[in-house]
């Protein structure tokens, strides 16, 4: 699906440039009939913003059944975490290192438009709030999966963190230290 999305993107750069530095000053200088070459590039303009919508649209689905399956794996995780330096009652045997995961998460279009709204009017932005707490979902699943890895029993000193990369699109990471407990 990457290099079918790469095509996409690349028939929509090349035919975007095409028609904006070439195609409109020939446009202006010449005849007012579009030449085949101009008409090939809106083409591949319409042509890579359809196939990197597609793409997208397949990666959502494959991306959803990840999201339920990391979502199962979250409930059978034994693993402790802390957000201290410590385990009241148990003792660190051993600490096996720093562990994270990382996600970065956007929201359609049309909740953004009905958040704005929201903003707006006043109230929670719940689209916002769905999407921080899936992404903290999959980012907190995926250092858990580190940790478990690594065979630590607990994390502790657990810590997220985010950023906004565009947009409605935010970065969260969740990380901490990995440690053995004695039993």
């Amino acid at each position: 699906m990457k290099i079918v999305r790469m095509i996409g993107s690349l028939g929509f750069v090349v035919g975007f440039f095409t028609a904006i530095f070439v195609g409109m000053p020939w446009y202006i200088y010449h005849d007012p009939m579009l030449p085949w070459w101009l008409k090939g590039a809106v083409y591949c303009i319409l042509g890579g913003v359809v196939l990197v919508l597609l793409t997208v649209a397949v990666e959502q689905r494959k991306d959803k059944a990840s999201q339920e399956e990391l979502s199962l794996s979250e409930s059978r995780s034994r693993m402790l975490l802390q957000n201290s330096i410590e385990v009241p009652g148990r003792q660190i045997t051993q600490v096996l290192g720093l562990v994270q995961g990382h996600t970065i998460f956007a929201i359609w279009m049309g909740r953004d438009l009905s958040a704005l709204v929201r903003l707006l009017l006043g109230g929670e932005l719940i689209e916002y709030t769905e999407m921080m707490g899936r992404a903290r979902t999959v980012a907190s699943n995926r250092m858990i999966a580190q940790a478990e890895k690594l065979g630590a029993d607990a994390i502790i000193n657990l810590r997220f963190m985010t950023t906004s990369v565009i947009g409605s699109a935010a970065e969260l990471l969740a990380y901490g230290t990995a440690v053995k407990l004695s039993k």
